[in-house]
């Protein structure tokens, strides 16, 4: 009896934690299953006996949707990567530099990652309007850009205050320049951070909804498509998608940190 609570003394963080993961991942589970499951009418969401690839062999039959998912494609690639370039160089000047103002940029930083998502989205609104610019594709990029930018900057920042400095001034030592100490030793160290932050721009920038009906216009993203076609029944072929996207995202992430470590190893970093 003794032996058996001191495996559970010893393992208890491990349990919880292997719980919390699978309450996580139980959502995702579902829609997989949806995806393979022929529902018994349009309005129902609950697994039937009848499976089928049916779905997954034809994503993109429900009409609209495959135009909603190239739309929310290409806003969430344009928006991540001009937020991820804008961010990486906001990121490395506060942490790298010290100038004037630089506690409140710190500050202003903060604010659209801590305003609600209505107040955000029709203070744009607002704002396309008082300028006269016509809502639509751009201006949707334009507003994702605007919040995707803070989690950038805090991602990589934090990527970068990890960071030793003594790897740089040991390549400085050895006659590198600047520049090729950031692109061989400082560069490989911050892409998993800089990774991560472009990774996590581009699954908010193509989740968001409420930012995105404020200043849409008449252009329909993903989400949107699944709003409307939610009070008429959500087809199963959202779920592939939802199933697939959520696939490659796992495996950019892997890759990702695979590659990050080899590099780090290579380097002797821990």
């Amino acid at each position: 009896m003794h032996r058996f609570w001191r495996l559970v003394a010893d393992h208890w963080v491990m349990a919880v934690g292997l719980l919390v993961l699978a309450y996580l991942f139980l959502p995702i589970v579902v829609v997989f299953l949806l995806s393979l499951n022929r529902p018994s009418n349009r309005l129902s969401y609950d697994l039937s006996d009848q499976w089928t690839l049916d779905y997954w062999l034809h994503p993109f039959a429900t009409a609209g949707i495959g135009d909603a998912l190239r739309v929310s494609v290409g806003i969430a690639l344009l928006a991540t990567l001009v937020a991820t370039v804008l961010g990486t160089l906001m990121a490395f000047a506060l942490a790298r530099h010290r100038f004037r103002g630089r506690g409140s940029t710190n500050v202003l930083i903060f604010l659209p990652m801590a305003t609600p998502e209505v107040v955000m989205g029709s203070s744009l609104l607002a704002l396309f309007v008082t300028l006269q610019i016509p809502l639509g594709f751009w201006t949707v990029v334009l507003a994702h850009i605007l919040f995707c930018l803070s989690f950038v900057v805090v991602t990589v920042k934090a990527r970068l205050a990890g960071l030793d400095p003594r790897l740089q001034e040991a390549a400085m030592d050895l006659y590198a320049n600047e520049w090729r100490t950031f692109r061989k030793v400082t560069l490989p160290l911050v892409l998993p951070g800089i990774a991560a932050a472009a990774m996590l721009s581009l699954s908010l920038s193509f989740d968001d909804f409420i930012i995105t009906n404020f200043n849409s216009g008449t252009t329909v993203t993903f989400p949107m498509f699944v709003w409307g076609a939610a009070q008429r029944g959500i087809p199963r072929e959202v779920n592939v998608i939802g199933t697939a996207v959520f696939l490659l995202a796992f495996a950019i992430v892997l890759v990702v940190q695979v590659r990050a470590r080899r590099q780090a190893r290579r380097l002797g970093v821990s």
